[in-house]
């Protein structure tokens, strides 16, 4: 059995889904994005770490790192970690902090988390990405139980609107992320298994026990496999979609 796995994605690619799923199997660890910086001091926080001003930096980041790879174990013997290509960076950063004289991010990554497979998490319809991640940011509803309930909303309800320059910008932001994915994989003389957001979502069982036997992690039964996430694609995305690619042609 490897002894974790870092989930490599992009925003709206189904990573909550699929974090979701995993730590469901009670045996594949529970990943978060606990490298993400903007939820850096609430993760400090609720692992009761010493606040970073009674310690130097190095010692935090020791204490940091420490405490990720617990909660990204949740009980298990395996550690899953979430991480988007934004975030990449800064992670190799700490953690040639801690581990300096490495060659590499990937020497740096297996020294911290041990053998690890790369699970490269994408969206074939980048279109759809990108107005599912703007219609998330306008709304602030970001992800709906499969019942319809409201798991994660960060902002009071407000109406989308179709914005042709706003969603031609973030198509070309998650192209550019998948595309330094793919670069950084070839830097790093990483083969990663690739999860498609389109067969996560129509087959999650499946998906799910493919990452079990690439980890060599127990599969799941798969009548057992629920996800804990729906899609929020409805017909105003529909409708964006065919008014972007209208306004595009002309």
């Amino acid at each position: 059995m490897l002894d974790g796995y870092i989930i490599c994605g992009t925003p709206r690619t189904g990573s909550t889904l699929l974090c979701g799923l995993l730590a469901s199997t009670k045996t594949a660890g529970d990943p978060h994005s606990f490298y993400r910086r903007q939820d850096m001091a609430e993760w400090a926080e609720e692992w009761h770490l010493p606040h970073p001003e009674t310690m130097n930096a190095h010692e935090f980041d020791v204490a940091y790192l420490q405490a990720a790879i617990s909660a990204g174990k949740g009980q298990t013997d395996v550690f899953g970690l979430r991480l988007m290509r934004e975030n990449l960076d800064e992670l190799s950063a700490i953690l040639d902090r801690i581990f300096p004289g490495l060659p590499s991010d990937k020497a740096r990554f297996e020294k911290a988390f041990g053998r690890v497979l790369y699970i490269h998490l994408s969206r074939e319809n980048k279109l759809a990405q990108a107005v599912s991640l703007i219609k998330a940011e306008q709304t602030g509803l970001w992800h709906v139980a499969p019942d319809g309930t409201e798991i994660e909303r960060v902002a009071p309800p407000q109406e989308p609107r179709y914005d042709f320059e706003r969603i031609r910008h973030e198509l070309a932001e998650l192209e550019a992320y998948d595309a330094a994915w793919n670069a950084w994989f070839a830097e790093q003389g990483i083969v990663p298994l690739r999860i498609g957001y389109e067969r996560l979502s129509a087959n999650s069982a499946a998906t799910l026990a493919s990452i079990c036997e690439a980890l060599g992690a127990p599969p799941p039964n798969a009548a057992d496999v629920k996800p804990g996430v729906a899609k929020l694609s409805d017909a105003t995305s529909l409708d964006w979609m065919r008014r972007y690619d209208l306004d595009a042609a002309v």
